[in-house]
């Protein structure tokens, strides 16, 4: 079994993506527009819709995050109380990480030492995503 997160985003699923894959690394399975899929050529999506990514798959070291993208009939909503989180063991790789996300983004909590972690900050990339990036101090909260 594996647990996956599944993201909506804006109309940028294809540029998160990108943006994902340079700066955490990783690859990208799959980006599949609309317009691309059988039974996706009327009716329900409009032509609007048809570059904009109906499933997207990107893989970071065996763990994946998928997306798709709003359409017209399944407007965007947001991301609502979930956060995508980053579990680093590099401090310097906390900071480069978390500098890229907020960059066009928005910090909820700036990247600081606490009690369960060397640097721990929130973030709402410029996708809309909210990241809680945690770079752990050995022994404490989650295993590595």
């Amino acid at each position: 079994m594996q647990l996956v997160t599944y993201l909506s985003f804006n109309g940028d699923c294809r540029q998160a993506f990108e943006f994902y894959l340079k700066t955490l690394g990783g690859k990208i399975l799959a980006l599949m527009p609309f317009g691309d899929q059988a039974g996706c050529d009327g009716g329900e999506f409009d032509a609007a819709d048809r570059d904009k990514i109906m499933h997207g798959c990107y893989e970071l070291d065996g763990c994946m995050l998928m997306g798709t993208d709003a359409t017209a009939s399944h407007p965007y909503q947001g991301v609502v109380g979930a956060h995508v989180a980053l579990m680093l063991n590099d401090p310097a790789d906390a900071e480069r990480i978390y500098a890229a996300l907020a960059d066009g983004g928005s910090v909820q909590m700036p990247l600081q030492e606490t009690f369960w972690a060397l640097s721990y900050g929130i973030v709402t990339d410029r996708f809309g995503v909210p990241w809680m990036i945690n770079c752990v101090r050995a022994g404490v909260g989650c295993p590595e």
